[in-house]
């Protein structure tokens, strides 16, 4: 029996409601993904870890940075798309950074030196799931260990993210930006 991925339509069984109930809601909307989560009462309770909280070792603006390079390198414009237009201007992202973080190297001139190092750092873990020794070096000293677990494990959990949408082939939000047009 063929069964496809797609987000699950209310009224949800009782479980499943409970554990919704939990998740980011704007006016009562629950997001697509956190529906098609909802397929698996295990992973809908355990399957990303939630990092976005205010007792992260990073701050919001790095986080995004990592959650906007991660999903538009694996092609996820409907994660992409909810967070630039959820958090992208509280992060401090212009639109130029926004932009790049689908379109420009690592090394794009609206970077700081630190964001280009945790780009590159984003980069190298999407390509190989590694960093490479030379970018290791510069990524040791300039974070905590908290903060190096904290990027991993963001990078990690929305590979995770992308997968999911992408394979549910999940349209973009109705609120949500669109990935720039290559130039």
């Amino acid at each position: 029996m063929s069964q496809h991925l797609q987000p699950l339509e209310a009224p949800f069984p009782p479980d499943i409601a409970a554990i919704l109930a939990r998740y980011p809601q704007q006016g009562g909307y629950l997001l697509t993904l956190f529906r098609t989560f909802a397929n698996s009462k295990r992973f809908l309770e355990r399957g990303v870890a939630n990092l976005l909280d205010k007792e992260s070792p990073l701050l919001l603006r790095q986080r995004e940075i990592i959650i906007l390079r991660v999903t538009a390198n694996l092609d996820c414009e409907y994660e992409w798309g909810v967070h630039v237009a959820a958090f992208s201007r509280a992060a401090g992202l212009n639109d130029a950074q926004v932009a790049a973080t689908r379109l420009a190297g690592a090394d794009a001139e609206c970077w700081t030196v630190e964001e280009r190092l945790l780009l590159s750092a984003v980069d190298e873990l999407c390509a190989k799931g590694r960093i490479s020794e030379a970018t290791a070096k510069v990524f040791e000293a300039t974070w905590t260990l908290e903060q190096q677990l904290e990027i991993l494990a963001l990078c990690g959990n929305y590979h995770t993210v992308a997968f999911v949408a992408n394979t549910a082939r999940l349209p973009p939000e109705a609120f949500a930006t669109r990935f720039p047009a290559q130039t």
